[in-house]
């Protein structure tokens, strides 16, 4: 189902307010240097017996690093943003960052949206959308966080493993996804995130064929504008602190 004329006036608003927000954002033109990513999965603390607590970063880390990112002359932005710098020589904060949250979980809403809406900031939700279905996440909540000035980009139906798939599986996962997310909240859905990072040259060729923008891996490092189906970012987990995250940030 479409998302219809009351959604668009939300991302509008949306725009308005994230336009606001980096009025006073020193800019800049002519921008083709590599970007940080980081990314994020679970926004709370690891419940026990956690299969993986590195991937659970507390609220309180996290407000922490945005806070000291945002002290370090950090700002953040969408990958929409930061190709239409590259690309389009659009203005974009002297010193942007993209903030990206993988799979779609309510800690992310509960944990994330509220720290970044008061810094005036976008996330980037790479979502699956077997996380709509779960009810981890509601279409509402996705609209409040489109409503924020957030992006959301597709990470597949089901987070399989793309590299296993091919023909119409592949493309069920990687085309069919992003159309359903912009029949569901009339967004562009520009940009792809491989699940747990995987990809080959089938699974490229095919994220290419359905118009998507540029994909993010799981490789540690910048963003670079040369490479824009394989897209570096940069973990972040439990226990990295402000210092562990500069040191990441500085080794990138």
């Amino acid at each position: 189902m479409g998302a219809g004329g009351g959604d668009e006036a939300a991302t509008d608003r949306g725009e308005q307010r994230a336009s606001a927000a980096a009025a006073d954002v020193p800019t800049v033109t002519g921008f083709d240097k590599p970007v940080p990513i980081l990314m994020y999965h679970a926004i709370s603390p690891a419940p026990p017996g956690a299969a993986l607590p590195e991937l659970f970063v507390p609220q309180a880390e996290f407000s922490d690093q945005m806070h000291w990112l945002r002290a370090q002359g950090y700002h953040a932005v969408t990958l929409d943003q930061v190709f239409a710098a590259w690309r389009d020589d659009a203005p974009i904060a002297r010193k942007p960052i993209v903030v990206s949250f993988d799979d779609g979980l309510r800690s992310q809403y509960v944990g994330a949206v509220p720290v970044l809406r008061r810094m005036g900031w976008p996330g980037v939700l790479n979502l699956k959308l077997v996380s709509l279905e779960q009810g981890e996440l509601t279409d509402e909540m996705v609209r409040e966080m489109l409503d924020a000035g957030w992006e959301v980009d597709s990470h597949t139906i089901n987070h399989v493993d793309v590299t296993g798939l091919s023909g119409a599986d592949l493309e069920h996962e990687v085309a069919d996804s992003r159309t359903e997310l912009q029949d569901r909240f009339d967004i562009p859905v520009n940009f792809f995130c491989y699940p747990s990072g995987r990809y080959d040259f089938e699974a490229t060729a095919a994220v290419r064929e359905a118009g998507y923008l540029g994909a993010t891996t799981t490789e540690p490092g910048l963003a670079s504008p040369g490479e824009p189906y394989h897209l570096n970012r940069i973990r972040v987990v439990p226990g990295d602190a402000t210092a562990g995250l500069e040191a990441k940030l500085d080794a990138g």
